[in-house]
């Protein structure tokens, strides 16, 4: 009984949760201008682009650093079968990222080689925020454990499914880095933004749609968690919302609203990732391991969450700063350096 009321897993999910939260959202829409940036027709606008996630792109990836650390420490056998399993694209992405990194500053620095450095940024963006979608079919999709062992192929993570997911997750992260192009610039770069962001949402509808009906047909656990009564009646408010909030912001896509896009964009996000948790709770390890079997001891978790105490505040506040520091338009007489 006192290692139950003494349990730390909730606020461990919630952290990890969190981080997981927020870098899908803070890198998601940096990841989706990088992907849009191979569409700007000319240098002024390439860097107008640039200079409006510039400030802030780096400091979004700390939430991918938080979320694996925390995945590793409070929930070692999730992480021990999950990285296996995902290895292929999980080093796809880690290589995407790296080199989209190197192209967004020898881009700068390397002018006479300047449009390769061009195509590698959108092609970098764009192949780490598929090989992050095609992860999460994977995950949803579960893995094949023998004990609490990954027994597999390192190609298990190849499905018609997760193939879907990575080209849905392109097209979401291509919805919010219109959103965010949208808030940030102004003109023609802004009236292309609207015009991306009406195709990524067309794009990201069908893959909630797809997604919404495959996995009920291929798990009957997740068919009776939505269609089930009383369950039924108390989640339609998730598909409901959705429904609302994308026409709300198909509405901004077509106005003349500044923000409503982005806006639509996070709770469009925030509402498919809930979709998501309720489908698969408890489960770290779809359908094999939950939260609470998967965890480290009490006194591991309760030993890091000191840390956690004092590293979260830190990372919230430089994050908020860096945003209310660099808030507002950008122009193209203000230069990255």
């Amino acid at each position: 009984m006192m290692d139950s009321v003494l349990s730390l897993v909730p606020v461990w999910t919630l952290i990890l949760a969190a981080g997981i939260f927020f870098y899908v959202l803070l890198d998601g829409f940096d990841l989706g201008v990088g992907i849009l940036y191979g569409f700007e027709p000319d240098l002024e606008s390439r860097n107008l682009v640039m200079n409006s996630i510039a400030p802030i792109w780096d400091g979004n990836e700390t939430w991918l650093v938080l979320g694996g650390l925390a995945l590793l420490a409070a929930f070692p056998l999730a992480f021990a079968i999950i990285i296996p399993a995902l290895y292929f694209p999980v080093l796809l992405m880690l290589l995407a990222l790296v080199f989209r990194g190197v192209a967004f500053e020898f881009r700068f620095r390397d002018s006479e080689h300047k449009g390769f450095w061009d195509h590698g940024f959108c092609y970098g963006s764009a192949l780490a925020a598929f090989a992050q979608g095609v992860m999460l079919g994977a995950f949803i999709d579960g893995f094949e454990t023998e004990g609490r062992e990954f027994v597999g192929s390192s190609l298990d993570f190849l499905s018609p499914f997760s193939i879907l997911t990575g080209v849905a997750l392109v097209f979401g992260y291509s919805l919010l880095g219109s959103g965010w192009l949208i808030l940030k610039t102004e003109g023609a770069v802004q009236e292309r933004a609207r015009r991306s962001g009406r195709m990524s949402l067309i794009g990201v509808l069908i893959g909630i749609g797809a997604v919404s009906l495959w996995t009920p047909l291929v798990s009957a656990e997740i068919a009776e968690r939505w269609f089930s009564w009383p369950n039924l009646l108390f989640l339609s408010p998730v598909p409901l919302l959705s429904l609302v909030v994308a026409w709300l912001t198909w509405r901004s896509l077509n106005g003349t609203s500044h923000a409503g896009a982005f806006i639509g964009a996070i709770v469009l996000f925030t509402l498919s990732y809930l979709g998501i948790a309720i489908s698969l709770w408890p489960y770290i390890v779809p359908h094999r391991f939950t939260l609470w079997e998967a965890a480290s001891s009490n006194s591991t978790q309760a030993f890091l969450a000191v840390g956690t105490l004092f590293l979260l505040p830190i990372i919230l506040v430089y994050s908020g700063w860096s945003y209310w520091v660099f808030r507002g338009k950008v122009r193209a007489d203000i230069g990255y350096h």
